[in-house]
Formats: C-alpha cells, sequence, structure tokens
C-alpha cells in the first residue's frame, strides 16, 4: 500500500507540530509514502491529478474544505469519470469539516491517522458542476449551452453542496478571516447576517429533471448531497449513498420577520413541512439559468464560478477512507 499525501500547510490547523505527528506516524508505522506541500490552493488540484495518475493507492487531503474539495476534483476527467483506482482519505486541519461530519471520518488527527491505516472505504456519490469561468451579461436568462457556444463553460466536483445566490456571499465573508479570529461556527454566523442585510433577492429560472419553472424573489438555491453543508447548518434529507438525486432548498421571499425561524430550521437540521419561504425537493439535474443580478455560485466553501450552470451526479463515486 503506498500513500501519497497533499498537505496545505497555511490550512486553519496546519500548524508545523501537526504536520510532523503526521509525517511521524507515516514514518513509525513504516508506510510507504510520499508528500508534498501546497503553496496555493490549485495545487492541490494539480498534485491530486499526479497522484491518481501515479497510481497511488491512497491519496491523503490535509487541509480544510478547499484543500479537500481540490483534491477530489483531481480523481475526475472533464466527463465525470474516475482517472484511476486511488482512494481518498482526510486529515482535516481546517475550519469547516462538514465532509468528515456527514461521512464519518474523525477530526481528530490521531484518530484519523489510524483509520487511514485501517484502510476501509464507503463509496460516497460526487457532485458534477458545469458552470460558467466569466460573469457574462449576454447569458442572461440563457442555459449553459450558450455559455459552451462562449467558450466559457468549466468543470468541477463537489461532496457536499453547491450555492447559488446568498451562499456564494456568505462564504466570501467566511473566508476573508474572520473565522481564525472567532471560529468557524461564529465567523460563517456573521458572514450569514452581513450578506442578508445587503442581499437583494431576484428570479431564477430552473429546470428541475427537465421541468422548467421560474423562481421569484429567491435568496438562495443550495443543491447538495450531504446532511452538513456550512459550519452548522445542516439538511435533513431523504438520499441514499446510491441515490442519484440532490436535494434541493429553496429560500426565497424572505422577511426581516421570519429571519430567525428559518435559521433556526437551518442550524437545527430538523425536518421542516414546505412553505413559501423554506422548500426542499429532489431532482437528478438542475439547471440554474444566467442571472447578472446575482451570478455567483460556490461549491464546497468556494466562491468558483458563475451562472448558469448545470448540476449532475458524476458517472463514478469517490471511495472515501471512513469509520
Amino acid at each position: 500500500m503506498n500513500y501519497f499525501l497533499i498537505i496545505n500547510p497555511g490550512s486553519g490547523g496546519g500548524s508545523k507540530e501537526k504536520i510532523k505527528t503526521i509525517l511521524a506516524f507515516f514514518h513509525d508505522n513504516g508506510l510507504q509514502f510520499d508528500y508534498k506541500l501546497t503553496d496555493a490552493l490549485d495545487d492541490a488540484y494539480t498534485l491530486s491529478v499526479t497522484g491518481n495518475k501515479l497510481g497511488y493507492d491512497i491519496i491523503v487531503a490535509v487541509g480544510g474544505d478547499g484543500t479537500i474539495n481540490r483534491v477530489i476534483n483531481g480523481f475526475y476527467d472533464t466527463l465525470g469519470h474516475r482517472i484511476s483506482n486511488s482512494k481518498l482519505g482526510v486529515i482535516h486541519t481546517g475550519s469547516s469539516p462538514d465532509l468528515c461530519k456527514s461521512y464519518n471520518v474523525p477530526l481528530d488527527i490521531e484518530q484519523a491517522l489510524n483509520t487511514i491505516l485501517a484502510g476501509k472505504s464507503e463509496k460516497i456519490p460526487i457532485g458534477k458542476i458545469t458552470y460558467t469561468s466569466v460573469s457574462d451579461i449576454e447569458l442572461e436568462g440563457l442555459p449553459l449551452s450558450k455559455g459552451n457556444e462562449r467558450g466559457h463553460a468549466q468543470t468541477g466536483y463537489f461532496a457536499c453542496c453547491a450555492n447559488i445566490g446568498l451562499g456564494a456571499s456568505i462564504a466570501r465573508g467566511a473566508n476573508s478571516g474572520i473565522r481564525h479570529y472567532i471560529g468557524d461556527f461564529a465567523g460563517t454566523f456573521v458572514s450569514l447576517f452581513k450578506s442578508l442585510l445587503k442581499y437583494q433577492p431576484s428570479n431564477f429560472t430552473v429546470s428541475f429533471d427537465g421541468q422548467e419553472q421560474v423562481l421569484k424573489n429567491v435568496y438562495n438555491i443550495a443543491v447538495g448531497k450531504t446532511t452538513y453543508i456550512a459550519s452548522g447548518i445542516k439538511v435533513n434529507n431523504q438520499l441514499s449513498l446510491e441515490d442519484s438525486r440532490f436535494y434541493t432548498l429553496l429560500i426565497k421571499d424572505l422577511r426581516v420577520a421570519n429571519w430567525a425561524g428559518v435559521i433556526r430550521k437551518l442550524y437545527s437540521g430538523k425536518r421542516f413541512t414546505n412553505n413559501k419561504t423554506m422548500s426542499l425537493q429532489y431532482a437528478s439535474s438542475i439547471e440554474v439559468y444566467g442571472n447578472n443580478r446575482n451570478p455567483e455560485l460556490e461549491f464546497d466553501g468556494d466562491p468558483r464560478g458563475f451562472l448558469p450552470c448545470l448540476i449532475e451526479t458524476a458517472q463514478d463515486p469517490l471511495d472515501l477512507i471512513c469509520e
């Protein structure tokens, strides 16, 4: 068994002592391994592609949600197929452990290392999102096919959730550094309130499994696979690991008077009855057309691109090392 560690030394908890502990574990257990430190976040993607092509048995992402997402993207080609039989291991040293909480990956470094050594894995579904790399006013109200024609299409992958609308603003605020000072939960919560105060809802044209509809006065469209989606926000859903569908959580027609109720439901993770403000539905394919008022989207915690976008399940699941 050979291992390739992709380590982000700049991640929230990625101190030199923690990196020493991780490397010492592999040395002390006589494991065959190589490792690389990232200089920039996108290095994790490039290194993951290399590790997959070289045929490492287990590729280990050491970092936060951004590092983990880039490593996951390195497992896939642009069509949604795995490029190797490598498995993914995770040692979380960042601030928002949504993937770990959703799939029972230990947060304690010693436990995470022992889990990787045990090598048990689960096949988990991965979301494939095709989106536009630049905000293009000419794509207002148009589907992704028009973005393809203009040469803007880009493909990415996510394990937890993609957000269109308010979510991108929240992610940008939470990633600004505030979480380093007041913690993941509080930092995201503050960013949520700041974003709500200035966000202007808009209308989105959305196609659910080919059924097109116009959603009015929308604050956010969350499309996900997992229970945990962002720093304590939870979605109680009916999806199984074998399900090709996503849940779509819609937040619209929000008023100051019902902020508290909606936020309480989001953080409680309890089931709720669909209503005018908050609703949950399921679909295998979700396409959101261009919108130049709120065109930005994020997935797995980082703003990454713009509308229009198409979200589907990747052709192949990912083998994740977990308990």
